[in-house]
């Protein structure tokens, strides 16, 4: 169970099918991005993350594969203590202005549960196959 309170009516998240893993955020006003422009657009909502959850929001793949509208930030992370209104930092990468409009489903939230496991200062790393080999050590391009 997500507590939401809604700033906006109207803007409580919503999946499009049942089972959906994300649950649609709109943007609760209107602004056209031209190309290169960050608009940070807010949600309408705040939201209560379960203990041992974390809140992702991550860009729609209608926007970002037809219009090139992306998350400035790739993807946000919304953590148990933060109760503020969801902001959504959207980017226009394509080449043609493009106008968001009041409603229009503009980026998704997954709450997914985490751990967080205590970090411990060691002087070295067990041994491993791999290593510190990195990007394309894995024999594929």
């Amino acid at each position: 169970m997500i507590d939401v309170v809604e700033l906006i009516p109207g803007c409580a998240p919503t999946r499009a099918h049942a089972g959906d893993a994300g649950l649609d955020l709109r943007a609760h006003t209107r602004e056209t991005l031209a190309p290169g422009e960050m608009v940070m657009f807010g949600a309408g909502i705040r939201v209560a993350i379960p203990a041992q959850h974390v809140g992702l929001v991550f860009a729609r793949s209608g926007l970002s594969t037809k219009h090139g509208i992306v998350l400035a930030n790739n993807v946000g992370v919304i953590d148990t203590g933060f109760t503020g209104e969801i902001m959504v930092p959207l980017l226009n990468a394509g080449d043609v202005p493009y106008t968001v409009e009041v409603g229009e489903r503009v980026a998704q939230l997954v709450i997914t549960p985490i751990i967080t496991p205590e970090v411990r200062i060691v002087d070295a790393l067990p041994e491993t196959e791999r290593g510190g080999n990195g990007f394309g050590s894995s024999g594929r391009d």
